[in-house]
């Protein structure tokens, strides 16, 4: 069975799936550069827990964890099976890096999840499983998961973390809304941060990146809130010890609001 790659993917708004861009018609080709998945393992920013949490729901429905979008989206389902199988064996292999995962019965698949996966695997007949990330816990604990987790891409297992490379809502909101241009420093804090991670994930400088609030420049501009990038960390910890890192995807929204996806082979 060939080895899949694991994926960051910068997801964007629920809309992702209605307005034509960039960074939908490249999630609209994803599948196409990839073995077929046996299941996909996904570990999105809207699913937070205490710890990490797997999701063992052999039925997900559907979580609209999003206001003021088009009706649409509200009527949108995904109706890919869960994996009760699979996310035994993720609970073991995180149980085995002593990351004490937790159980979760029931729980629908939020945008971070059913979005991506509907442009990418519209047939929705690949089971996934879900799991949690911790905003409380740093980059090298999420980076953890995605090591201990790696096994299941010899598997023919998809891991993704399903995040966004910049997240700084606060900043597109107006600009989206006021139909105004983005601050030029903003544009450059962003073009600064999302520079440095593709340069130092290229270089496998796991030390910097794993250190990025201390490193990377514009931090708390580009993430007020961690939870939207530790997906990445997942993505490249399931990567494996040295992984070739390809920056699969780059695109902007509004002229700042950046679209970057990741693969670690």
């Amino acid at each position: 069975m060939a080895q899949m790659p694991s994926l960051f993917i910068s997801h964007g708004g629920p809309n992702i799936v209605l307005d034509e861009s960039e960074a939908r018609s490249y999630l609209e080709t994803l599948s196409q550069h990839l073995p077929r998945p046996k299941a996909i393992v996904i570990v999105s920013a809207h699913f937070e827990t205490d710890g990490v949490s797997v999701v063992t729901d052999p039925a997900p429905s559907m979580i609209y964890d999003f206001g003021g979008f088009a009706p649409e989206l509200y009527e949108m389902v995904y109706p890919a099976p869960g994996a009760p199988e699979i996310a035994a064996e993720v609970f073991a292999l995180l149980s085995e890096a002593d990351l004490k995962p937790a159980k979760i019965e029931k729980r629908g698949y939020d945008h971070g999840t059913w979005t991506p996966l509907k442009l990418a695997f519209p047939q929705a007949d690949i089971p996934v499983v879900q799991v949690s990330v911790d905003p409380s816990r740093d980059a090298a604990w999420h980076y953890a998961i995605g090591r201990a987790l790696a096994p299941l891409r010899d598997e023919g297992v998809l891991l993704i973390g399903s995040g966004h490379i910049t997240h700084n809502l606060r900043a597109l909101f107006p600009v989206m809304r006021g139909g105004k241009q983005a601050d030029p420093a903003l544009v450059e804090q962003v073009n600064a941060f999302t520079g440095w991670f593709a340069e130092k994930l290229q270089a496998d400088d796991r030390e910097a990146i794993l250190d990025w609030k201390a490193r990377a420049p514009f931090p708390a501009e580009n993430h007020p809130t961690d939870e939207h990038l530790m997906p990445i960390f997942f993505a490249y910890g399931a990567g494996g010890e040295h992984p070739r890192v390809e920056r699969a995807h780059a695109s902007k929204q509004l002229g700042f609001f950046d679209y970057d996806s990741y693969m670690f082979h």
